[in-house]
């Protein structure tokens, strides 16, 4: 791969020459005359296409609502979680838009979503850190239909938390009502006076939640044809009652 060092760059196609972007860089490779492709390249290469365009989906529906610097390759790694989930999208929790903190940085005891839509945020000691006067944590709760690719609705919560006390125990009602999947990112930033650090190591957003779309709890009832109450089978003499038996 060749790096661009011209005033313009560009991503894409050029005649014979792909342009594309890796870590905030412009690079620049050549097309293959040829390629030739096996069932097994083939079944790749749609995995990826299905992959690629549902992760785009996702940051999408996410980007409106963070406060916090994605990192230059969580493209690519939203991509590989999302090609090895195939359609079980509960895989993705734990995914970091940041993969230079996470939310255990500051909550040692991870939030956890329950049955009936609250997250709930144990006790604790929350990790501080010197210059930190406060943490703000925003709770985005996203509801997708993977299917349909629609995003149904979004909630935003948000909570300052004082590092210097023990946390107590806080339960946030997350209402997104409609089908398809819940997603939950918690997004936690540093505050040093009246402001967010800029440091990348004190603003984290992770994927703490998937719930799985509710399935209907009854379904319907089957139906059996009507049974034919058949008389009892007579045997001989009572069979033929006007025949007379000879001794």
């Amino acid at each position: 791969m060749a790096k661009q060092m011209s005033i313009i760059s560009f991503t894409g196609k050029l005649g014979n020459f792909i342009g594309y972007k890796r870590n905030g860089k412009y690079f620049l490779r050549s097309m293959p005359e040829s390629v030739q492709q096996t069932a097994a390249t083939r079944r790749a290469s749609r995995r990826f296409g299905i992959a690629s365009r549902k992760g785009a989906f996702i940051r999408k529906a996410f980007y409106p609502h963070l406060d916090i610097h994605c990192d230059g390759g969580h493209i690519n790694r939203l991509n590989k979680r999302l090609i090895a989930a195939g359609d079980h999208h509960e895989t993705l929790t734990g995914f970091r838009f940041n993969q230079h903190t996470g939310v255990d940085r500051f909550f040692t005891v991870a939030p956890r979503l329950c049955h009936n839509g609250i997250l709930n945020i144990p006790a604790q000691t929350i990790a501080g850190y010197k210059g930190i006067t406060a943490l703000e944590v925003k709770v985005i709760a996203t509801r997708i239909d993977f299917t349909s690719r629609q995003v149904v609705g979004s909630e935003t919560v948000t909570l300052i938390i004082d590092p210097a006390t023990t946390f107590q125990e806080t339960n946030v009602s997350l209402d997104v009502p409609g089908q398809g999947s819940l997603v939950v990112v918690f997004q936690v930033r540093a505050m040093y006076g009246d402001g967010p650090s800029g440091n990348r190591q004190y603003m984290a957003a992770d994927i703490i939640a998937v719930a799985a779309p509710h399935l209907p709890k009854y379904a319907k009832k089957r139906t059996y044809p009507k049974r034919t109450i058949l008389p009892p089978k007579l045997t001989w003499p009572h069979a033929f009652p006007s025949v007379i038996q000879l001794e």
